[in-house]
């Protein structure tokens, strides 16, 4: 393994140093000298300075060897070369081929991206009924005696002795006898009154819980009970029995809850970073871990209007049948959904277009007016409701790239542009807007035209190139970035501490493939970066993103599921972290070295931080932990600009 790694290492150092060759002089043989007395004349200035590709700090006023590796050292473009030109790469054909390097033209076409959820099946809360006693007694017989037991609506449920009930009772008769003699009596009103107090007794035993049968049964047997049966109101699952036979209860006191789980609901949880994938009404496919193999279908009914501040996801809910009883309240699910995306990044999603929506109960779709069919309320057009996209709101497709010509670092993202026209193959750095990533593909918000042919295959290798020239690259610093003040470096310095403390413990956990211990440092990043006092306008900005973002990632790190998921939060932290120490330095004991591994997450690389010494790679941990390269040294207390 340690002879490969040394290959690989030897073959991208080779690789350098030909690039910075080709790039200068094209690979092609210096020209003969003229004959005849306009030779001198017609030959090129020769550069003054060279450097070295790989220690681009040696300054040389002749060609040679590199002092402190050996290598040839190369012409180094003159210092007055700034403006347009100082931002591009000229290669020649031979160089590009060397590196590897293949455009793609940035295109509009339609993207899709499936966004995966996990989450559980819950009752569904508008079929769960509570049973409860309608008049005080003791409960001297539960017919059902554990939860779990299924009923039919009419079922017997408990048998209760009521002093009060049998009072009841008896006026109920007693007024009916009054009733049966009062066509007799020659006062209009006395007849009246007594039929009033007739209706009054029977419609009170109604309401404590008697039906029309048990009622009509007393009257025909005419003699008062101490005891009555209350029944299932509806059929169910008992899920909860919340007194034991022989207890006292008073009115309105809870004995059972019933659900029906013919009906259930699938909670899912949607990370904050996913919500604008997702509309009312989008299909989602469904695997429950109890049933291997299977999958179910549903729509989205509903997305909670809030974000939990500790998770970092809003509630997802889908609405799912379960006839056949298979699907078990509590199991775990998985879902994916399948977002289209039109202009600007919205979600597309027109199987609501026309149709009729309950506001109160948005599972009621239909093609017309009409009514709720569970509250009654009048429906209202899915336009009004805004669960569809005006027509005029995402006009066209969007314009994509593939993920693997974007570089990304901190709040920043590059491309490489080739540049049309041009004598030998030219490209240019472009800082784009990113929207959301679909799969493979990012959609590019703005910088960027459409048909203009960006680096797809080689672009760290170009900007690699352009950092050893000191030109614009990933790592320049942006022109615009709010400036920070000594006071303020300071305090921002002794707020990042904690957090960087956290967020190293997780880099040291990951390289040793310890997922428990990665979690457990990493879920401290939202709590040991908080707020901070007396900070300008400037600084504010500053520590609020970072702040945002390393909430994000705790809070990833805490539901993440394997390593995988951990180091995909991982990432999300260093580039939170990496600008902020690039621009305020630290306080730590000893210095901090930034890495790049060029190969994780299938190639698309990513950055992190560790204290100097040999690499521990975290994002492949024990399986290749010597893999990277230091791009950045910070002592401590440095800052970077």
């Amino acid at each position: 393994m340690t002879t490969r790694r040394f290959l690989l290492f030897a073959a991208a150092a080779l690789a350098l140093f030909l690039l910075g060759r080709l790039s200068v002089d094209g690979g092609a043989p210096a020209p003969a000298p003229a004959e005849g007395p306009t030779a001198e004349a017609d030959e090129p200035a020769r550069p003054t300075t060279w450097t070295c590709p790989m220690h681009p700090r040696i300054r040389l006023p002749d060609p040679g060897d590199c002092p402190i590796c050996g290598m040839d050292l190369v012409p180094l473009a003159e210092a007055g070369a700034e403006g347009e030109e100082s931002a591009r790469l000229v290669l020649s054909p031979a160089a590009r081929e060397l590196a590897s390097i293949e455009t793609e033209p940035a295109r509009r076409r339609a993207v899709e991206r499936t966004v995966r959820m996990v989450g559980k099946v819950a009752f569904d809360e508008t079929a769960v009924r509570t049973i409860s006693a309608w008049v005080a007694g003791r409960l001297d017989r539960l017919f059902v005696d554990y939860t779990g037991l299924r009923v039919e609506a009419g079922d017997h449920m408990v048998w209760l002795y009521s002093p009060e009930l049998l009072t009841a009772q008896e006026e109920l008769l007693s007024a009916r006898e009054r009733l049966a003699g009062s066509g007799e009596e020659p006062s209009e009103f006395l007849a009246e009154s007594t039929r009033r107090t007739y209706e009054a007794a029977r419609e009170k035993l109604l309401l404590w819980g008697l039906t029309e049968a048990q009622v009509d049964e007393v009257e025909a047997r005419g003699t008062a009970e101490d005891h009555v049966m209350i029944t299932a109101p509806s059929s169910g699952v008992v899920i909860e029995k919340l007194v034991d036979e022989g207890a006292f209860v008073d009115m309105g006191t809870p004995i059972y809850r019933l659900a029906d789980l013919g009906h259930l609901w699938v909670l899912l949880d949607a990370y904050e970073k996913d919500l604008p994938w997702l509309r009312y009404g989008q299909d989602v496919v469904i695997e429950v871990e109890a049933l291997p193999g299977e999958t179910l279908e549903g729509r989205i009914v509903y997305i909670d209007p809030f974000v939990d501040e500790r998770t970092r996801t809003a509630r997802v809910r889908v609405n799912v049948e379960n006839t056949r009883g298979r699907l078990k309240p509590g199991a775990f699910v998985r879902a994916a959904a399948l977002a289209r995306l039109g202009a600007g990044g919205l979600v597309l999603d027109t199987s609501l277009t026309g149709k009729w929506v309950s506001p109160m109960h948005p599972e009621v779709v239909k093609d017309g007016p009409g009514s709720c069919d569970v509250c009654g309320m009048d429906l209202v057009p899915a336009e009004e409701l805004g669960l569809v996209p005006d027509a005029g709101e995402a006009p066209g497709l969007p314009l994509v790239v593939p993920a693997s010509g974007v570089l990304v670092t901190g709040k920043r993202a590059v491309v490489y542009v080739e540049v049309p026209g041009a004598e030998r193959p030219t490209y240019e750095g472009r800082e784009v807007v990113l929207g959301p990533r679909a799969g493979d593909e990012y959609v590019v918000l703005g910088g960027l035209e459409e048909g203009e042919r960006v680096v797809v295959r080689g672009a760290f290798r170009v900007d690699s190139a352009m950092q050893i020239r000191a030109r614009p690259s990933m790592m320049s610093v942006r022109p615009d970035a709010p400036a920070l003040e000594g006071p303020q470096t300071l305090l921002l310095r002794r707020a990042l501490a904690p957090a960087l403390d956290a967020y190293l413990a997780g880099q040291d956990a990951l390289a040793d493939d310890d997922g428990d211990a990665a979690r457990a440092a990493l879920r401290r990043l939202e709590a040991a970066a908080g707020p901070v006092e007396g900070l300008g306008a400037s600084a504010e900005e500053v520590w609020a993103e970072a702040r945002r973002e390393l909430g994000i990632a705790g809070a990833e790190a805490d539901a993440a599921g394997d390593l995988e998921a951990l180091r995909a939060a991982f990432e999300r932290a260093s580039k939170a972290l990496l600008p902020v120490v690039e621009r305020l330095g630290h306080d730590r004991a000893g210095a901090l070295v930034e890495a790049w591994c060029p190969m994780a997450f299938d190639g698309r690389g990513a950055a992190w931080l560790q204290p100097e010494g040999a690499l521990r790679n975290p994002y492949f941990g024990e399986s290749m932990l010597r893999c990277g390269e230091v791009r950045a040294t910070r002592a401590p207390g440095e800052e970077a600009r």
